[in-house]
């Protein structure tokens, strides 16, 4: 079992708190008190742990953040460090390399042109994580994105993206469309042809039958606002022409008409594509982290707590708070 020892003083309230109740069960001989965790093949030694909490606590935003429960902190840092040496693995496993320049390539996009600065700072204020987190965060995402495409659970290619642009394009079409309601189909049928003959003088026509149900300018229109009623004529017309349909409810007749459909190209819609075909790669790639997990012999002292889904827990309060998605906290920056 690992046994006592002396520890640093701040160190003290771990042990205290686990006790010898929350020992447990350990696999093999792997008890060194001078190891804080085993990650299959590599160590996270107590003397790095210490050394890499003292490293982040002299930040004085880090260190604030950790005043209130720096036992809970320490957790928090260990199951970064294991997290490191996992995915560390993740990549040995499938090949996957990612160099620090895509790293700095990835942050810079998501920033999104806002001050790194500021949103490091705010990350150490409301997560306690370091640059040196951030940064290992977004690696950890590639290797999870690499290592998912490396086992063929995802295509990341020009033509899968091409593809998924067919299959979702139509749906983010947008009609610019105009709608003039008149009191009988005669004059609908007068105004639809004044429209297809001249376009252009839509507002003139519209300011004719001005009223709550007769747009003033012809308006953009997505498929999602347009009038339930009126979504399948509007559908079936093509650009240039229009159609009548009688709608009491409306006040009359309703000519619609449709100037143009225009669908966004693939290369205005390729960065939110490839963001969504990242998403999905970094989604298969944590299942391998997973597989990957339960398949090493993982280890955690438990003067340190004990592990769950892959993070350092309290034997008695559950999941401590760890770096989850500084995008969403701060600039888009990380996250899962």
């Amino acid at each position: 079992m690992w046994h006592a020892r002396a520890v640093p003083r701040r160190r003290l309230l771990a042990v205290l708190l686990v006790g010898a109740a929350g020992v447990g069960s350990l696999a093999g001989c792997r008890t060194d008190p001078d190891v804080a965790a085993y990650v299959g093949d590599e160590q996270v030694t107590v003397a790095e742990l210490d050394e890499a909490v003292d490293t982040r606590l002299a930040d004085p935003d880090i260190a604030a953040y950790a005043a209130g429960d720096e036992v809970g902190y320490t957790r928090q840092v260990l199951s970064l460090r294991v997290g490191e040496e996992l995915h560390d693995e993740v990549a040995r496993r499938w090949g996957v390399e990612v160099p620090d320049a895509d790293v700095r390539v990835r942050i810079v996009e998501l920033l999104g042109g806002a001050d790194p600065e500021v949103v490091f700072a705010q990350v150490a204020q409301q997560q306690g994580a370091s640059e040196a987190d951030v940064v290992e965060n977004v690696r950890q995402q590639l290797v999870r994105q690499r290592a998912a495409v490396a086992a063929g659970l995802v295509e990341p290619s020009e033509a899968a993206l091409r593809e998924r642009y067919e299959q979702v394009a139509p749906g983010l079409a947008q009609v610019e469309l105009g709608l003039v309601t008149v009191l009988d189909q005669a004059t609908a049928d007068a105004v639809l042809a004044q429209l297809t003959a001249d376009p252009a003088g839509y507002p003139a026509v519209a300011a004719q039958y001005a009223g709550p149900n007769t747009l003033p300018q012809i308006e953009p229109r997505a498929p999602a606002d347009l009038p339930a009623v009126l979504a399948e004529p509007i559908a079936a017309t093509p650009p240039g022409q229009g159609f009548t349909l009688a709608l009491p409810e409306a006040g009359g007749v309703v000519v619609g008409f449709v100037r143009d459909v225009a669908v966004p190209t693939f290369e205005q819609l390729r960065p939110q594509l490839a963001d969504q075909a990242a998403a999905e790669a970094a989604e298969a790639g944590a299942a391998l982290v997973a597989r990957v997990r339960d398949d090493l012999d993982l280890v955690v002292n438990p003067r340190f707590g004990t592990l769950e889904g892959g993070q350092v827990v309290a034997a008695d309060d559950g999941v401590v708070r760890l770096l989850e998605d500084a995008g969403e906290d701060a600039a888009g920056l990380a996250g899962d």
